[in-house]
């Protein structure tokens, strides 16, 4: 109740605020530009999340595996960028053709090249932020798969492995379908983090939500009125996901 009661208290009190012009969020808010923004930080959180968890699964099966090598990867891996800040690891990778002028794929050792590119004509500010959030949230959704696996009796696996499954088929069909109802809730929690982690992207202009309204707020010097449509569009973002989890986690348990 008094969660409520705060959370009515500071609404009531930014409505009745004389500094805040809401005539300019109402103008704002559904501006193209504004929605621009919001689909490219919507994209970016996207393709963070599958391609981070496409990543996160493989980084969780090397880490419970019986090879010390690959098991060492992985958790390196996760140690590495769960220790630097996104926004760091941001400007980093935003800036990295400072030292890496071209991106060369081929045989190493070789004269054999399968695709070379300048870094700078590449590495655009959205590739950029994809990178540092799939980066990032990989090595945090490695420990929530690993988790949701380590959570399936091992008698499972050796239940599989006498009815003739091999490791892929046993992880395939025995593992992964019973790790879901543990590791769905956190990867929920993880999706609302990226899409927050995406106002980072911020600091190398990548085009996301909280970018537009800022260089729209340098223009008509309207800067809380301008970061409250951003706000607003974040809860509203973040509040819809938070319904569709729900019902995810319910249809998860259930089976």
């Amino acid at each position: 109740m008094f969660v409520i009661l705060l959370i009515l208290g500071m609404g009531y009190g930014l409505a009745t605020n004389d500094h805040i012009e809401w005539s300019i969020i109402g103008q704002y808010f559904a501006n193209g530009a504004v929605l621009q923004g919001l689909w490219v930080t919507l994209q970016m959180t996207v393709l963070a999340m599958i391609l981070g968890l496409l990543l996160a699964v493989v980084l969780a099966v090397m880490r419970i595996s019986n090879s010390r090598v690959l098991s060492g990867i992985s958790w390196a891996y996760v140690f590495f960028f769960r220790s630097i800040p996104m926004i760091v690891l941001l400007i980093f990778v935003g800036n990295i053709g400072l030292f890496i002028k071209e991106i060369v794929i081929g045989i190493p050792f070789t004269d054999i090249v399968f695709f070379e590119v300048a870094t700078k004509n590449f590495m655009s500010p959205f590739i950029a932020s994809v990178l540092s959030l799939v980066l990032v949230a990989s090595a945090y959704m490695a420990e929530i798969v690993r988790g949701g696996l380590l959570a399936v009796n091992q008698g499972q696996r050796q239940a599989a492995k006498a009815l003739g499954l091999n490791g892929a088929q046993t992880l395939q069909r025995i593992v992964l379908p019973q790790a879901l109802r543990v590791i769905v809730p956190p990867l929920g929690n993880e999706l609302v983090n990226t899409i927050k982690a995406t106002a980072l992207v911020s600091v190398i202009a990548g085009g996301d939500l909280l970018t537009i309204v800022q260089s729209i707020s340098g223009v008509n010097y309207k800067v809380i009125e301008m970061l409250l449509v951003a706000t607003i569009w974040y809860i509203l973002v973040i509040g819809l996901w938070s319904i569709a989890q729900y019902f995810i986690e319910r249809r998860t348990a259930e089976r």
